[in-house]
């Protein structure tokens, strides 16, 4: 392969990525608290060698898939009248305790397990502000969560949720759809008022129609670059038949 199969061979690695991205977002616009992201391009110049010099200059530009950038966005809150669904229309993350470690979700979808703790979809517990499981007594049924994150039953008060912050969230670590964590030497910081909304959860911040529109144009591009690589690929071969066939 020439060098301007090199190249869109550059840019056909990145769309593969760019559009793995943008069925990863489709997937989850109906995910709570889920985050989309986008894909971040930029192109490694290299400089030809031994070669006249060609139009526009020495140096060939190749597509290079430098990363991942999520957008923190908040989604909208639905309303859904259970409980046990918290949202937080602003900032910050709610704390819960997975065999990894604590993480972080905006994912507010909870429920009680069979020891009365608060726990997320995945059955992780949902850490209070002093870093341990919050519980209902045993009995207890009747669960009441105010906006700066006091839980409360019909016994009374039974914790405060522990709601954090990061001064640059794009730090974060993503962990499967609704998990985060924080890279070492990042530390979280509380949120004294986080406004919890209680009986709602955050809806996804994929924008479906937008994400369709761009997913079917990355498909187009990427089928695109595939028919270019094929063509020049044939190109090549029949350049080397002639070639050998003068011989």
């Amino acid at each position: 392969m020439d060098t301007p199969g090199y190249v869109m061979l550059s840019r056909l690695a990145a769309q593969r990525r760019a559009t793995d991205v943008l069925a990863q977002n489709v997937a989850n616009a109906n995910t709570p608290g889920f985050k989309a992201s986008q894909s971040v391009f930029a192109a490694h110049l290299s400089r030809q060698e031994a070669a006249g010099t060609p139009a526009g200059g020495r140096d060939l530009a190749f597509t290079l898939d430098r990363a991942t950038w999520r957008d923190f966005t908040p989604g909208g809150v639905q309303t859904t009248g259970n409980p046990l669904d918290l949202a937080l229309p602003q900032e910050g993350f709610f704390a819960v305790q997975t065999p990894a470690g604590e993480r972080f979700t905006r994912a507010g979808r909870f429920t009680l397990d069979q020891e009365s703790r608060i726990v997320d979809s995945a059955g992780n517990p949902v850490l209070g502000e002093g870093g341990q499981p919050l519980s209902l007594p045993p009995g207890n049924v009747r669960i009441e969560v105010r906006a700066d994150g006091t839980v409360s039953s019909e016994a009374g008060p039974i914790g405060r949720l522990r709601v954090v912050r990061f001064e640059r969230p794009q730090d974060l670590l993503a962990q499967g759809d609704r998990l985060f964590t924080a890279p070492d030497g990042v530390q979280p910081q509380p949120v004294p008022q986080p406004g919890v909304v209680q009986g709602a959860v955050e809806a996804s911040n994929v924008q479906p129609i937008q994400e369709l529109t761009r997913l079917t144009a990355g498909l187009r591009e990427f089928e695109m670059a595939a028919q270019f690589i094929e063509k020049e690929g044939e190109r090549l071969g029949s350049a080397v038949g002639r070639i050998l066939g003068r011989r």
